[in-house]
């Protein structure tokens, strides 16, 4: 598949996309909400709860530490992660920006 040119859209279209992509996979949305119910760092707890292998943990983990969604500290032989609130705004403005511009009146369609 070719390169997809992001210069033919909004700046805003290329950042929901490149948010949604981050958040594209049931693990991500699982480690994200695990997060957001622990409201705190956490250390090792992901892959027991996840019951996914400590590598695919890993992966998921560095996608959304790419994104810049969550946020890791080593302390000792552990890495630590939590929600980075700064970036988790902005995600949850432009998801309710996106999705609160579309207004369906339940008018048949196809």
């Amino acid at each position: 598949m070719g390169a997809t040119k992001t210069t033919l859209f909004t700046k805003e279209q290329n950042e929901i996309a490149n948010m949604a992509k981050a958040l594209a996979h049931p693990a991500r949305i699982a480690i994200l909400q695990y997060l957001v119910k622990k409201n705190s760092c956490v250390c090792g707890d992901l892959v027991e709860e996840l019951g996914l292998a400590q590598a695919t943990t890993s992966q998921h983990l560095k996608e959304l530490k790419l994104a810049g969604i969550i946020q890791g500290n080593i302390e000792g032989a552990s890495v630590c992660y939590c929600i980075n609130p700064m970036v988790w705004k902005e995600y949850k403005a432009l998801f309710n920006s996106f999705f609160g511009d579309v207004t369906l009146d339940g008018g048949k369609c196809c």
